[in-house]
């Protein structure tokens, strides 16, 4: 089990990532701390879906074991799907345990190939973003199966850290699609500056009517209350600078 000082620095760690890149830095030290080897988060995609390399969003998991998974389609093999689905709690099993302690047999042909790439201890965890996407966290490696106070911890920072990743991959998408057009992008710069709806209409030589179209337009779109709110989401989102 880590140490509370541990746990306390990777959450730390967590808050303060802005990035995809910074989260999943933090997933891998996590493993890391837990006795893990790899660490992979997947974003569920079609029940029809029969390749594993789809759905990766981020992993550490070699290549070579990710291409062999694939070209022998194990993934509708994967006895761990249908137990993840039902529940919001970690789940962790070895290959070492018997089908009655694991609660599932394992096929052989997946068997074999984790035990060739050594991901004999895992742990898995549903993940529901709050636009309804669907992912999954997994931790394999070469450790004994983790107690119940660890399945806790692990659980509780994979929940931070997914809330700071769902946050960041929200706003990109947002951002991506450009929900504000050009001239309301305008109107929330100048408004951003300390401009009124008067000044801004002479600016852009434009009537206060149109100009409060515009922001009510904006603010809609962003899900504000006020002209506050939205200045500060549309930089937050760096729609704005």
């Amino acid at each position: 089990m880590i140490t509370l000082e541990r746990q306390s620095i990777l959450n730390s760690e967590i808050s303060a990532a802005d990035s995809r890149v910074q989260i999943f830095d933090a997933m891998k030290r996590l493993a890391h701390e837990f006795g893990f080897r790899y660490v992979t988060l997947f974003e569920a995609g079609s029940p029809d879906e029969v390749l594993m390399a789809r759905m990766i969003v981020e992993t550490t998991l070699p290549q070579a074991y990710i291409q062999e998974f694939d070209r022998k389609r194990l993934l509708k093999l994967c006895p761990v799907a249908p137990i993840i689905s039902r529940s919001v709690l970690p789940c962790c099993w070895s290959l070492n345990d018997s089908d009655n302690v694991r609660g599932f047999s394992i096929p052989a042909v997946m068997e074999e190939l984790q035990r060739r790439f050594e991901l004999l201890t895992s742990v898995a965890m549903g993940l529901n973003s709050i636009d309804g996407d669907r992912f999954l966290v997994r931790f394999d490696g070469v450790r004994p199966r983790l107690s119940q106070g660890e399945l806790n911890e692990i659980g509780m920072i994979v929940l931070h850290a997914f809330d700071v990743f769902d946050k960041i991959r929200r706003s990109a998408k947002v951002a991506a699609s450009g929900p504000l057009s050009t001239r309301e992008l305008e109107v929330v710069r100048w408004t951003a500056q300390g401009k009124t709806s008067a000044e801004i209409a002479r600016i852009l030589s434009l009537s206060d009517h149109t100009i409060n179209a515009y922001m009510t337009n904006a603010i809609k779109k962003l899900d504000c209350v006020n002209r506050t709110q939205l200045v500060a989401k549309s930089l937050r989102l760096r729609l704005i600078s």
